[in-house]
């Protein structure tokens, strides 16, 4: 049995194509990508402006690996820490963080991390693999409805500062970022989300060629190398001359 691929894996290029190729209008790729991305749409059977024939078209052919909250924790404070299960059975933490003010969604980039910082939790697991870019997307989608719901508006910031390193994970994490500050997708500006990272040198100077608008966050602990390593022991690969010079 072939396995079937996520669409959201899926350009809309690349969805108007499945149509065209599936005997049907190109158009119809823009309308599922609208379900999908700026409706979060998880079902095939809720989108009610495709016929029934094309939606168990896509059902045949497609899933949709959304995320769930598996558990929530509410604090005092109106923070929420949401333990999210992915497709696979795998869980991460996400965390809504408010103030009087705004409200900032704390998100994973991967599960478990490769690092090894001393005072980090998720440094005790193992790295299994990287969030996809649609996982990351849930995560602020799923916080976006907390905090309309408990804090009575919207989503005002992200930080990249769950579970994982970002720039470890660089590809899907910029793809999420697209996503999220895209018009077809939740349209948060840029300049409201900033990723964190313990510091990769050749991956911030990478950000810097590719003219980034977020902002950027590095985890220093220390600006004296042999504490920094005592912290956090891969600064012997990634030293501070090394970070200096990439920020």
């Amino acid at each position: 049995m072939t396995k079937k691929k996520d669409i959201r894996a899926l350009t809309k290029e690349q969805l108007r194509t499945f149509f065209v190729e599936n005997g049907d209008k190109a158009f119809r790729g823009n309308q599922v990508y609208e379900w999908l991305w700026s409706k979060s749409l998880h079902t095939f059977k809720d989108m009610t402006n495709i016929s029934k024939e094309t939606r168990e078209m896509l059902e045949a052919n497609f899933v949709i690996n959304h995320i769930k909250v598996d558990s929530m924790q509410k604090s005092k404070d109106g923070t929420i820490k949401n333990g999210i299960k992915l497709h696979d059975g795998l869980v991460v933490e996400s965390v809504l963080i408010p103030t009087e003010k705004r409200t900032t969604a704390c998100v994973s980039s991967q599960v478990g991390c490769s690092l090894d910082c001393k005072f980090c939790a998720t440094a005790r697991l193992k790295r299994m693999r990287n969030l996809n870019p649609d996982e990351i997307y849930d995560q602020v989608v799923v916080i976006d409805k907390q905090s309309r719901l408990y804090h009575n508006h919207k989503l005002t910031n992200i930080v990249f500062m769950g579970m994982g390193e970002p720039l470890m994970n660089y590809k899907n994490v910029l793809k999420s970022i697209e996503m999220i500050t895209s018009p077809e997708g939740l349209g948060m500006s840029s300049k409201r989300i900033t990723v964190s990272t313990s510091g990769v040198p050749k991956m911030i100077k990478k950000m810097a060629d590719e003219e980034v608008k977020f902002n950027l966050a590095v985890s220093l602990h220390s600006a004296i190398d042999e504490v920094r390593t005592s912290i956090m022991p891969f600064n012997t690969n990634f030293p501070l001359k090394d970070l200096r010079e990439s920020l």
